[in-house]
């Protein structure tokens, strides 16, 4: 199967059906990019004042919306702490985006440099880069700090970037764009929202789109192609990156910034059956790709259990 070339994928099927051909793929998405790609620094306005009594995420998708500590916080603490987890998210995706353009070149290095696939990536690269600028313009025009993960994981994205096999790259690609999409895609219609936060999520929804669309190709083709090793470890390094996406996704310390216990506030969290649901929801799409592709196996489905975003 390792010896198959291009033209011969169309010939190979997984659960989801045919494979489909590499160039024709990335021939749309390119033609999609032409067609909707956005520069935040035009398209949004980046002056106009926040509206009073906005929000800056929508309240159900805060990490102690319904909690004992929630309903003690006043409505203007609760919206600071939409800012500041506002913040945190953006942190996270800047850093889920520069490792995934790392990934992307190297995926690339070694493949014909005239090809559409190629081409398209290095398109994808670009949008990661306007993006991690708007997410970084949104923390310091929202006023508040960066949120950077803990310097342990930050260290370990070093060892993914390093050790990550190509499916494992496109399967960390997916989980920290396609948990991200969900909530984004129930922001930018939510009027209750800041609008440069929802002008912010519609651009990162619509690009987005076309990026969760070639990674799930890709990882499809990989899936059942590469070794029976490669896989193995895919599920291994992919479950394991689940269960540090979900350790990561607030910051702890906005809790400090808001003036909460942040102990109590993270207890509250964990054991939130509204905060699980969320995200097991915002998961799901993508749990039940990776399941019918065959990534959901073993000791990588109990690190994903693990992680709480898998049922």
């Amino acid at each position: 199967m390792a010896s198959l070339t291009e033209p011969d994928f169309a010939l190979l099927r997984d659960a989801l059906g045919p494979l489909r051909d590499r160039e024709q793929v990335a021939e749309r998405l390119l033609e999609s990019s032409l067609k909707h790609s956005f520069d935040p620094e035009t398209e949004l306005d980046w002056d106009a004042p926040f509206e009073d009594g906005k929000w800056f995420w929508p309240p159900e998708l805060l990490s102690l919306y319904d909690t004992p500590l929630w309903r003690k916080m006043s409505e203007d603490q609760r919206i600071e702490l939409s800012r500041h987890e506002a913040a945190s998210l953006a942190s996270l995706g800047i850093w889920f985006e520069i490792i995934l353009m790392q990934l992307l070149v190297r995926h690339i290095y070694d493949k014909s440099l005239t090809s559409k696939h190629v081409r398209y990536a290095l398109t994808e690269i670009a949008d990661e880069c306007r993006h991690s600028m708007m997410f970084a313009r949104l923390i310091t025009r929202g006023g508040s700090p960066e949120y950077p993960v803990p310097r342990v994981y930050h260290n370990l994205g070093r060892v993914l970037k390093t050790v990550s096999t190509t499916p494992g790259s496109f399967a960390a690609t997916l989980l920290g764009e396609e948990i991200l999409d969900w909530m984004q895609r129930l922001t930018f219609p939510d009027e209750r929202v800041q609008p440069l936060v929802r002008g912010v999520t519609r651009i990162h929804v619509v690009e987005e789109a076309r990026h969760v669309r070639y990674a799930r190709e890709e990882l499809r083709r990989q899936m059942a192609t590469a070794p029976r090793w490669e896989q193995e470890f895919t599920r291994l390094s992919c479950g394991e990156a689940a269960r540090v996406f979900s350790t990561c996704f607030v910051n702890p310390k906005v809790y400090d910034n808001v003036g909460l216990d942040r102990r109590e506030a993270v207890a509250q969290v964990r054991a939130s059956g509204h905060r699980r649901e969320v995200m097991q929801s915002g998961a799901k799409r993508l749990t039940d790709f990776l399941d019918d592709i065959g990534v959901l196996r073993g000791a990588g489905r109990r690190l994903w259990k693990s992680s709480g975003l898998l049922a």
